[in-house]
């Protein structure tokens, strides 16, 4: 069989039955259309040509041509799932990638702000919303619920209005695999999140739409508004590190340690699967450091 049309149905099977979010397919395909032009440039054009070998020869391409170990192992991860997928199916007679091995992808800690770069962050929104200009009312939603509840980008903007229940100050959410949980905001997101509903939506909107959040054009708020809103906020403040939406939400988790939230607590908010994966993803502050060594050294 063709890698091509391989490629696209394990696509479909992505989406359809594992419950892929749109940007995981997109980057799985894409992975894997690289290794199919590779497997053709060495002459391989079916799925039973695929052998280790050449997904091994793929891999040390990309790491001669400077792939992080992070890209690396994405790379493997989709070879191993795309090869599994076929013989499971009975497309081809076993799994070639069943021993494929990668680096281990180098962990790096998101951008997290201050409590009080965050207090000047959302003063200075208010501010502008306060003029009653509809898309600064909505940005000052967006930041506080992003804030308050550490949602990811995609599972924000996926936000319909029935997924808000501004009594119980919750949120639903479908995340990762479709998987659903239901998130905790703060009152602060709920006073900018009424203000918004009140004020700025239906100025927005174009035609009827569910999504919570409206667009300059009229229809759903894309990922892409979210990541330049948060950027623009977040050049100006001290500080190194990546500068998008999930700078917020590991801030949120951090703060929320901080303030000693327990940590599968945090867990279940931020949707990780793994207890480990919380444990990395929420670092130690410095500030809880000195603050745990203040109270427990007796020469502090």
């Amino acid at each position: 069989m063709d890698i091509t049309a391989s490629i696209d149905d394990f696509a479909v099977y992505l989406s359809a039955q594992r419950g892929f979010s749109v940007h995981t397919v997109r980057a799985y395909v894409a992975d894997l259309r690289d290794l199919c032009r590779f497997a053709n440039d060495v002459d391989v054009h079916t799925v039973d040509e695929l052998s280790l070998d050449v997904l091994r020869d793929w891999l040390w391409r990309g790491s001669q041509s400077g792939l992080a170990k992070a890209s690396l192992a994405r790379r493997s991860a989709a070879a191993r799932s795309f090869t599994a997928w076929l013989a499971r199916t009975g497309v081809v007679p076993g799994d070639v990638a069943s021993r494929l091995r990668s680096p281990r992808a180098d962990r790096t800690l998101p951008r997290v702000i201050t409590r009080g770069q965050m207090d000047e962050l959302l003063r200075g929104l208010a501010k502008r919303a306060d003029q009653a200009d509809a898309i600064a009312v909505r940005d000052l939603a967006i930041i506080e619920l992003l804030y308050a509840s550490a949602l990811r980008v995609s599972e924000l903007t996926g936000l319909d209005l029935d997924d808000l229940d501004l009594d119980r100050l919750t949120v639903r959410v479908l995340g990762k695999g479709s998987k659903e949980r239901i998130v905790p905001f703060g009152v602060p997101a709920q006073s900018a999140i009424v203000d918004y509903l009140r004020t700025a939506r239906s100025a927005l909107l174009s035609g009827s739409s569910p999504a919570l959040f409206i667009g300059a054009r009229g229809g759903r708020l894309g990922t892409r508004a979210v990541y330049q809103l948060v950027a623009g906020l977040l050049v100006d403040l001290p500080g190194s590190g990546p500068a998008g939406p999930h700078a917020l939400r590991h801030t949120a988790a951090t703060h929320l340690l901080d303030g000693g939230a327990d940590l599968r607590a945090v867990q279940e908010m931020l949707g990780h699967a793994s207890l480990g994966t919380t444990q990395i993803y929420t670092h130690v502050s410095t500030e809880r450091i000195k603050e745990s060594y203040r109270l427990a050294h007796p020469r502090a």
